[in-house]
C-alpha cells in the first residue's frame, strides 16, 4: 500500500515533519523531506483570527497545492483524495488542562464536536489507518461522568468498522525536552491485514510488546502494576448506541489501552525511559537576547504570579470561597526539561517559562527558536512573517515532532505491509 496521508487540523505542519524527519528547510522556505510519505491533502483553518497564520506558515514550507483553507464541516468530504494514512491534533480547547473542570464541555463542546467531522471522514473515504493526538485529559472528561467521552469515540470507531490501540506518552520520558502528556490514537480498519496479525496476541502481548506503541516507546515491563487493569465491552445492551452511553457510560481508562472487537482492555503501564533532553541542551544561540529579558515590573508580576495564594473569592451564584495555589520556583531549571508549553507562552501568565542566563544572570523569556526547538521542530519553523506572539502560539497548539518521527518507521512497516 502506498503511504498517502491526510492531515487534519494541520496547523503548522507537526505531523508532516515528524513523519518525514524534517530538520531544515531549504534557501527558498520550502521543506526538505526525508521520507517517503506523500501528503496528498491538508486542512487548517482557524475560526477565531482573521489572517490564518498557521495555513500561510504551512503553505510557506510546504507549497500550497492540495491544501485546503476552509472549515472542515463544510468541506464535501468524498472529495478529499484517497490515503493510507489520516492523521490530526484534533482541537482540544474543550479538554485542556488550561480550562478549570467546571468549564469543560467534553465532546459537547464547540471544538469537542469536530471529532464528528473525523467521523464523518471515515465513514465516507473508509481510510484504512487513523493516528489522533489529543491532551491525555480526554480520558477523564467530563469531570462529572469520567470516561464518557473517550468511550463515545471508541464506540464511534467500533461502529466504523476500526480497531483501537491508544497510549499516553510523556515526551520527556522518552528523550525529548518537554514534559508534555498527550494521548495517540492509533485505529485501523479490522478488513487490513495488520488487523489479522495483530489479532494474533492477545491484550497483554499487543499493550506491553507488540502493538505500535509497545513497539516505539517500549514499556517497563517488571514495574506495571497488575492491580490497573480495566475491561469494558462497549457494545453491551445498555448502550445500544452513542446517545445511550450519552447518559450512561463512565469508566476509568487506564494509560495504555487496545479495543479489539468492540472489548475494551486497558492497563497502566511504566514507560522504559530514556534520557531526556534539558532546557540548557536546545538553548537559542542565534537570536540577540536583549528583547526577550524581563524588566522590573514584569520580575515582580512573576514574583506575585509564581508564589503561593490564599484569596477570597466569589462565585458566579454570590457564593464565597478561598482559592488556593502553591508556590513553584521564580524560574525553571536549565538541568531540567521544560513543563508542559501552552499557547500563552511569553507572556505575563503562571505557566510562561523563565530562565536565567548563564552569562548575565537575568531572567528571560524562552526565545520563538526555543520554543520550536521543544517541541522538535527545525529552527525558525515559524518565522514566515506572522506576529511573535503567534509564532509561541503555534508551538503552544502544537505537538512534539520527535513522538511522530520515533512512530514513523513502525507505522511505514504496517503500512507497506499491506496489498
Amino acid at each position: 500500500m502506498e503511504k498517502k496521508v491526510v492531515e487534519l487540523f494541520a496547523g503548522v505542519g507537526g505531523f508532516r515533519v515528524g513523519l518525514n524527519h524534517i530538520s531544515s528547510f531549504d534557501e527558498n522556505g520550502r521543506a526538505i523531506e526525508n521520507a517517503t510519505w506523500e501528503f496528498v491533502w491538508a486542512n487548517q483553518w482557524e475560526p477565531s483570527t482573521k489572517v490564518q497564520h498557521a495555513f500561510d506558515c504551512y503553505c510557506t514550507r510546504f507549497g500550497k497545492e492540495n491544501h485546503s483553507n476552509v472549515d472542515i464541516a463544510l468541506v464535501d468530504k468524498s472529495e478529499i483524495p484517497d490515503h493510507s494514512l489520516l492523521v490530526g491534533g484534533f482541537p482540544c480547547q474543550d479538554y485542556s488542562v488550561a480550562r478549570t473542570k467546571s468549564g469543560e464541555k467534553g465532546i459537547e463542546g464547540k471544538k469537542g464536536v469536530l471529532f464528528w467531522q473525523i467521523s464523518e471522514i471515515l465513514e465516507v473515504k473508509e481510510s484504512p489507518f487513523v493516528l489522533l493526538e489529543n491532551v491525555d485529559r480526554l480520558l477523564k472528561s467530563p469531570s462529572n461522568q469520567r470516561g464518557r467521552d473517550f468511550g463515545i469515540m471508541l464506540r464511534t470507531f467500533s461502529d466504523l468498522n476500526y480497531n483501537v490501540e491508544w497510549r499516553v506518552l510523556n515526551a520527556a520520558e522518552y528523550g525529548f525536552a518537554q514534559k508534555r502528556r498527550r494521548v495517540f490514537i492509533f485505529a485501523w480498519k479490522r478488513t487490513t491485514e495488520y488487523n489479522d496479525m495483530i489479532k494474533t496476541h492477545d491484550f497483554n502481548e499487543i499493550l506491553l510488546a507488540n502493538g505500535l506503541f509497545a513497539r516505539a516507546f517500549p514499556i517497563d515491563i517488571d514495574n506495571c502494576d497488575s492491580k490497573y487493569v480495566n475491561e469494558v465491552d462497549i457494545n453491551v445492551d445498555k448502550y445500544s448506541d452513542t446517545v445511550q452511553m450519552t447518559k450512561k457510560f463512565e469508566n476509568i481508562f487506564q494509560n495504555a489501552g487496545v479495543m479489539i472487537d468492540g472489548k475494551v482492555y486497558n492497563r497502566k503501564v511504566t514507560p522504559l525511559e530514556k534520557t531526556p533532553k534539558f532546557l540548557r541542551d536546545i538553548l537559542d544561540k542565534n537570536t540577540d537576547l536583549e528583547p526577550f529579558f524581563l524588566n522590573d515590573t514584569q520580575l515582580e508580576k512573576f514574583k506575585k504570579l509564581r508564589g503561593s495564594k490564599k484569596e477570597l473569592r466569589e462565585r458566579p451564584d454570590g457564593t464565597k470561597y478561598f482559592y488556593t495555589e502553591g508556590s513553584m520556583s521564580e524560574y525553571d531549571s536549565l538541568d531540567s526539561p521544560g513543563r508542559t508549553m501552552l499557547t500563552s507562552e511569553a507572556s505575563i501568565n503562571r505557566s510562561t517559562h523563565i530562565i536565567i542566563d548563564e552569562e548575565t544572570g537575568r531572567k528571560r523569556f524562552i526565545t520563538p527558536i526555543e520554543a520550536e526547538k521543544m517541541q522538535e521542530f527545525p529552527e525558525n519553523w515559524t518565522n514566515t512573517g506572522m506576529p511573535q506572539k503567534r509564532r509561541y502560539f503555534m508551538m503552544g497548539n502544537a505537538l512534539v515532532t520527535g513522538i511522530i518521527s520515533e512512530l514513523e518507521p513502525f507505522l511505514s512497516m504496517i503500512i507497506e505491509n499491506e496489498k
